[in-house]
């Protein structure tokens, strides 16, 4: 058994692996056990894997347990140091392992890490879902080192020194073994969409740190599952976002927070209806907020665990201003301004 192990969690993505999953044997196979999970496709996959792919092991799960639940019960039984979770979406490039598995056997204080993502269809660009690492603002939005909402900056090497972040994007995450079942894994519960942020604060809240190590670079699709627009989506970004937060925002701050975003949120909605004309987006922001006051009991316990057991300033990754404040009013687009802000 090797140190590493990658995961790739697959539904329906013969094509994908078809595409991608050579170079992540040809890049990896040295240093890394390669794992595909399987969530009850109804493809190929599991033909290709066999016929085309027969080094690649494979665990084959009975039904679509989502991204969470998918992931747990795959690492369940994957027993390697180190958890690589990849997306069948990605290309890797020649080192990149050994890049970051480098920086996490120097760093015993650090989780998980991330490479530095560009976007596989324009490749000078930094890729929507993680770039170069990711932050909060003060209300729960999530931002990057190279993508703030729908701004996405060009790669010019601005952010390619390590940098610690409050989150690793799901899409290219390691993490060491022990941290993930730490926390318990990814909540199953969330089923998609924004997972991966509330392990990594999870994390942080323990005193444990999360990097993007920018040296290792990979290449992402994106969008593959749900597009951007989905209402299912936004749907899913709404209500586990909201719940993310419940759980892992500190005691003086709930309130105010949870407030803001009640208003920020119809705000949202409202926006897409009137504005934008997308009765389908306005119900999923709607449908998200009823979800999660629906199912918040049901948190309660992660709430008061969470919070007894956090550390001393452990929320610092998490920024202090609006970025929706920084972005629409006083027209921030890049992550490199936000750095010399005044709050």
């Amino acid at each position: 058994m090797k140190k590493v192990a990658i995961v790739i969690l697959n539904w329906n993505g013969a094509s994908m692996m078809r595409r991608f999953l050579p170079s992540v044997i040809e890049h990896s196979a040295e240093v890394a056990d390669i794992v595909v999970a399987d969530n009850a496709s109804t493809d190929d996959s599991l033909a290709l894997l066999r016929d085309e792919f027969p080094s690649v092991r494979t665990i084959v799960l009975d039904k679509n347990y989502g991204f969470a639940g998918g992931y747990n019960r795959a690492l369940e039984q994957v027993g390697n140091d180190y958890y690589m979770l990849l997306n069948s979406d990605v290309e890797v490039t020649e080192g990149w392992m050994d890049t970051l598995l480098e920086f996490m056997d120097s760093h015993e204080d650090v989780a998980a890490c991330q490479p530095k993502l560009r976007a596989e269809h324009s490749r000078a660009m930094f890729e929507y879902a993680g770039a170069s690492g990711g932050f909060l603002d003060r209300y729960g939005y999530p931002f990057c080192r190279g993508r703030i909402f729908d701004t996405v900056e060009e790669d010019k090497g601005q952010y390619d020194d390590a940098c610690q972040v409050l989150w690793a994007t799901g899409a290219a995450l390691m993490i060491r073994r022990e941290d993930y079942w730490r926390v318990d894994g990814l909540d199953a519960r969330f089923f998609a969409h924004n997972e991966e942020i509330d392990l990594c604060w999870r994390l942080c809240n323990l005193g444990r740190k999360i990097y993007c190590v920018p040296q290792s670079v990979v290449y992402h699709v994106g969008g593959g599952t749900l597009p951007k627009g989905n209402p299912m989506k936004t749907y899913l970004n709404f209500r586990n976002n909201l719940t993310m937060l419940y759980k892992n925002l500190p005691e003086n701050e709930l309130r105010h927070v949870m407030r803001v975003r009640f208003w920020l949120d119809y705000v949202a909605a409202f926006k897409s209806l009137l504005l934008d004309r997308n009765w389908g987006e306005f119900k999923a922001v709607v449908r998200g907020r009823k979800a999660f006051s629906a199912w918040r009991k049901d948190f309660e316990g992660d709430r008061r665990k969470i919070q007894a057991s956090r550390v001393i300033d452990s929320d610092t990754m998490r920024k202090p201003y609006s970025l929706l404040w920084q972005y629409y009013i006083r027209g921030v687009r890049k992550y490199l301004f936000l750095l010399f802000l005044i709050v």
